[in-house]
């Protein structure tokens, strides 16, 4: 029998145990409501974390767009979000860290420019609907010791620093998120020092992505969609080349995927000229499904009132608006680039992994292979199937 699954709108007893500590401390005064307000948050930000260069060596134009999108995600999470004080606690902190990480990685190009002008090999650029296969193929193609990947706490935590505290912060957050929404580790399993997507970069730049999954925010959304993303990711492109340049691994080809990719491709080929691509497909009823689960596992953490039928309409609006995006945009790629189906990955990976390396024009050597073969182990015999079957008691606790 298979593990039992969560509802959409499931959440663990957890959250609503918090919701009313949080309350509580309010009430009675033993700590101050956070604060969405934009220009508090920049405030904030830069009494306590812009050095003195920074604050005099930038011009406001190299920060506009990230201000602007500051304001307008700010205005949206108020006006539509309809955040409990979970929701209200977790956005203060993203936005915050968002406006402290954009401060310091400008001192650290300040300082030292070079880093996000380091050359880098051509990446591989995985592009798909979420839930449709894109991660069991970046993990593939990373798990090949002649490619790099991205930590997942170097995406969520872009700033390098010695000593690399990075991975032990990571494993703090996962380790409370996972507290709050257990089934999150079952629908997307992470571990700090492995990789994983660069949807942090993306959100770093206040890239629609990260937050529509997580808050309905549609007057944002369709802000962003509506604007030019050559800004997010020139942003997205330096804060890759300083991890390759702090890595060491700018001469071997960066396996990169984001499904957030889809919305803007012609921004990201623009950024990434050289890139190879794989596109992955699956049906779209099936990726309607699992994206719409996603979306509202998240969702009904940071509020009380997730209308389920707006997430099932506006999952299938992005599929079709994703798919449009990607078209259009690959017709006029003229790189090398291969497709993997959802089927064909789960009857023979090994086939379908051959057939894109050969449509890459890479070598695909058995070391590769061999270190695939484990990736796939590790996934079969995941933690993530572990969270399954301890579903009954997460709903307990």
């Amino acid at each position: 029998m298979p593990p039992p699954r969560p509802h959409p709108l499931t959440r663990s007893a957890r959250v609503d145990r918090v919701i009313g500590w949080l309350e509580t401390s309010w009430v009675r005064g033993w700590s101050p409501r956070p604060t969405l307000d934009p220009d508090e948050l920049w405030a904030i930000a830069f009494r306590k974390h812009a050095p003195e260069h920074e604050r005099t060596g930038r011009s406001e134009a190299d920060i506009a767009d990230f201000r602007l999108r500051l304001k307008r995600l700010c205005l949206a999470v108020r006006d539509e979000a309809r955040l409990n004080a979970l929701g209200e606690t977790m956005a203060h902190g993203q936005l915050q860290r968002a406006i402290t990480q954009r401060l310091e990685l400008g001192a650290l190009w300040s300082h030292r420019p070079a880093l996000a002008q380091t050359r880098v090999a051509p990446p591989i650029l995985v592009i798909g609907q979420m839930r449709s296969g894109t991660t069991r193929v970046h993990r593939l193609l990373g798990a090949d010791p002649a490619h790099a990947t991205t930590r997942f706490c170097d995406s969520w935590l872009p700033v390098p620093r010695r000593p690399d505290l990075r991975p032990a912060w990571s494993r703090l957050m996962l380790g409370l998120g996972n507290w709050l929404n257990p089934w999150m580790d079952m629908i997307h399993p992470v571990k700090p020092h492995k990789p994983d997507e660069e949807l942090g970069w993306l959100a770093a730049a206040l890239d629609h992505g990260a937050y529509e999954a997580q808050w309905h925010v549609p007057s944002y959304v369709a802000f962003s969609e509506g604007r030019d993303h050559t800004p997010v990711y020139a942003e997205f492109a330096r804060i890759m080349r300083t991890d390759a340049a702090w890595h060491g691994n700018a001469h071997r080809p960066r396996v990169m995927k984001v499904p957030q990719f889809a919305d803007n491709l012609p921004a990201l080929l623009a950024a990434f000229p050289d890139a190879r691509v794989v596109r992955t497909l699956r049906d779209p009823a099936e990726v309607a499904r699992s994206a719409a689960s996603l979306y509202a596992n998240q969702m009904t953490v940071q509020s009380d009132t997730v209308d389920m039928d707006w997430v099932n309409a506006e999952v299938n609006r992005k599929i079709a608006r994703r798919e449009q995006v990607i078209d259009k945009a690959l017709a006029q790629f003229a790189g090398p680039m291969s497709t993997a189906r959802f089927t064909d990955l789960n009857e023979n990976w090994e086939a379908e992994i051959a057939r894109i390396y050969r449509d890459l024009s890479l070598p695909l050597t058995e070391a590769a292979m061999e270190a695939m073969r484990g990736e796939q182990d590790r996934t079969r015999s995941g933690d993530h199937r572990v969270h399954a079957r301890q579903y009954a008691a997460f709903v307990k606790a």
